[in-house]
């Protein structure tokens, strides 16, 4: 963890924050108008979803209010706004809610289908949703594969994935499976469950 930043004491989630983080801080200045993986979505719309989704993980655990946006429409702009601290705000979100749940509860509440989940996957699943879009800003950018998860982070991602992204690719969250390739690590076998080519690249 950063510091200063809240854990949530789940290790999947943290450490999935902290490479949403990283990959945030790596967007160049010029950077936020570059295409993605995410076809159609510049860099500040996959932020912006991202940021929206972290929020909606939060809420559906303590009932408060969601992202004031709709992350499965973001308009791409961010003038006046300061990425980081627009991130932060909702990761501590995101981290305080879980770091609230009761370990040992039979289901929490998420957001995403089938909409109740153990505490591990629920983490997990939050978890997720920031590594793979992670991913995405850093493919984007130019960072190389297999940043920015490694593959004992890939693992547990590709477990929680396998739970909850079959239904969501009916809408339209994911793309289909790409075939695994006998060169695939960890890392790059969650990407192609994903629906995305590791060795993406805008040009």
């Amino acid at each position: 963890m950063s510091d200063g930043m809240i854990s949530s004491g789940w290790d999947v989630l943290d450490a999935s924050h902290e490479v949403l983080r990283t990959a945030v801080r790596s967007v160049p200045d010029d950077g936020w108008h570059l295409p993605t993986p995410c076809e159609r979505w510049t860099v500040a719309q996959v932020f912006q979803h991202a940021v929206g989704d972290q929020i909606g993980f939060a809420a559906a655990l303590t009932g408060e209010p969601g992202p004031d946006f709709n992350p499965f429409e973001p308009s791409g702009d961010l003038a006046g706004a300061d990425p980081t601290a627009f991130l932060e705000d909702a990761l501590a979100r995101a981290a305080k809610a879980w770091a609230g749940v009761d370990r040992d509860a039979a289901e929490v509440p998420t957001p995403v289908p089938p909409h109740s989940m153990s505490p591990w996957s629920g983490s997990a699943a939050c978890g997720l949703d920031a590594a793979v879009h992670a991913w995405d800003l850093a493919a984007a950018t130019g960072r190389p594969s297999p940043f920015p998860f490694p593959p004992e982070l890939a693992r547990p991602l590709l477990k929680v994935a396998q739970e909850i992204v079959e239904p969501l690719r009916a809408y339209g969250a994911y793309a289909a499976a790409l075939p695994v390739e006998p060169a695939d690590d960890d890392t790059a076998v969650l990407l192609r469950y994903l629906g995305r080519d590791p060795h993406w690249s805008a040009s």
